[in-house]
């Protein structure tokens, strides 16, 4: 493990960046393979442009391939019939490995999508071993149930796994969204068949090598790059896959529901979009640590966050105040070489989502006021870079306080009483995360139970924990994902009644 002094060091960073290994094979059946088709597709460093790799493009017959392995070793039951105490040491000897490799899965996360190296070696990766390890915890701590019953009758009731769990992550956080799925599928005895987002399956692949050397059965974890179109399709389609879990756009979230439909009826878990909203109340009494929060919130990962607080809806008596907080606290994030740990401001993810960002920060000049920010930039002449961006004056119609931008855009709307926050915070076909900002303890009740959010952050900005169930209402999904109810999507109630003589 490297020393605190060289992972602040730049040079650290570019030189692990040059001698990591870098994966680019198909995980099918335990083995390292190529499409069957041949087909490679290239990975994009976007802070600079240049090809990382290229890696297998799986396609309907990969993922063919890689379900029935992931069937074969599920009905064989070498996975699913170990005892609960197995399964955890071999999870939990996968999160030594990880834990053995996080320089690398970061410096490989910052090449592969851009992010910061600073954020993803001390929050992103570190956060992703420590909910493969909770879940793996989990395993021979939960317990099933009795019915009561009449005296002659016994009523077991046990969750059992699905079977063959397909995932489709999405990119912004690439190990983290791959264990979000994997782990308590896993943990609960499934076989997975996972696909990560074209734009950054480096570390997706590299997690399912090592979960065979941890000791996971062939065939139980399968993972298959390539496209949503083809082989993100195909895994939602297929007659052999018990549940889809999916983490994603509210737009391809939609699709799943409808290959579901047209295909064997399969459960499908959606993580979707988001819009959250933070109020700041006036009698909000540390306003440092308001503007603090937020504009680390939308910040961070470069506003690539599905949960981003994306709408500050602030009491008009603080506005004024509270913006020259946030515009003094913006400015000292700069775009600059995600590997360099000085940076405050990596690059977005491709070339073709920093155009999209771009295309509303140019409708947001329209229909409001440019406060900071605005332009898309280079660094060292090279990338996809975007200003961190606040407009003011915004109406709750516009087009950058309903859609989500998944950039580092602020839009702030004014309120002048509770019930019009509410109002403000409930306007939104979304409904993943929220924050409300008040030292009134009342009011932190009162208006945390009338936003529609899975999660409600009160003082805080966009909470994280594995005991805490992440997920939202309305279009951002279904189910939740960490804490003990996450077992829950990936397995299914059984009951055996047993009736018995004197």
């Amino acid at each position: 493990m490297a020393k605190i002094a060289d992972i602040e060091d730049r040079s650290y960073w570019h030189k692990t960046a040059k001698s990591v290994p870098l994966p680019t094979q198909a995980i099918i059946g335990g083995r390292q393979v190529d499409a069957r088709s041949g087909k490679r597709f290239a990975t994009i460093n976007p802070a600079t442009g240049e090809t990382l790799a290229d890696i297998v493009e799986g396609d309907a017959t990969d993922v063919d391939d890689a379900v029935t392995s992931a069937r074969r070793s599920f009905d064989a039951g070498h996975w699913r019939n170990q005892s609960p105490l197995a399964r955890k040491r071999v999870l939990l000897k996968l999160a030594e490995l990880l834990n053995a490799e996080q320089q690398q899965l970061a410096a490989m996360e910052s090449l592969d999508m851009g992010k910061l190296v600073r954020d993803a070696a001390g929050n992103d990766i570190p956060t992703a071993i420590n909910i493969l390890q909770w879940h793996a915890e989990e395993v021979d701590k939960t317990y099933d149930e009795v019915a009561p019953l009449p005296v002659g009758n016994v009523g077991l009731i046990r969750r059992v796994p699905l079977g063959v769990v397909g995932a489709v992550v999405p990119w912004n956080f690439p190990l983290n969204m791959a264990i979000w799925k994997c782990a308590p599928a896993l943990a609960a005895g499934n076989s997975v068949v996972l696909k990560p987002a074209e734009q950054s399956p480096l570390t997706a692949l590299r997690f399912a090598q090592l979960a065979l050397e941890a000791g996971l059965p062939e065939g139980v974890l399968n993972v298959v790059p390539g496209f949503g179109e083809t082989a993100g399709q195909a895994l939602g389609r297929h007659m052999d896959v018990d549940c889809l879990a999916f983490t994603g756009s509210t737009a391809v979230g939609k699709m799943f529901l409808r290959y579901a439909g047209d295909s064997n009826l399969k459960q499908v878990w959606l993580e979707c979009g988001g819009k959250s909203p933070v109020v700041v109340f006036e009698d909000c009494e540390d306003l440092e640590t308001a503007a603090d929060q937020v504009v680390s919130g939308i910040l961070y990962n470069q506003g690539q966050v599905c949960s981003a607080g994306s709408r500050l809806i602030v009491q008009d008596s603080i506005r004024a105040r509270f913006l020259d907080l946030l515009t003094e606290r913006m400015a000292q994030y700069r775009p600059g070489d995600p590997l360099d740990p000085q940076s405050r401001l990596g690059a977005m993810v491709e070339a073709k989502h920093a155009a999209n960002v771009m295309r509303y920060i140019e409708a947001g000049c329209r229909e409001a006021t440019l406060v900071a920010g605005g332009n898309a930039v280079t660094v060292n002449g090279r990338g996809s870079f975007i200003e961190p961006t606040i407009f003011s004056d915004v109406r709750p119609d516009a087009v950058i306080a309903r859609e989500e931008i998944f950039g580092p855009v602020l839009a702030v709307l004014g309120f002048a009483d509770e019930a019009e926050a509410i109002a403000l915070a409930n306007d939104s076909v979304y409904g993943l995360g929220a924050s409300v900002w008040t030292d009134n303890l009342s009011r932190a009740h009162r208006v945390s139970e009338q936003i529609v959010a899975g999660v409600v952050g009160v003082n805080v900005v966009d909470p994280v924990n594995p005991a805490i169930p992440f997920g939202g209402f309305r279009q951002s999904g279904s189910g939740r994902d960490l804490s003990r109810h996450a077992a829950e999507k990936y397995t299914a109630l059984k009951t055996t009644w047993i009736r018995f003589k004197d």
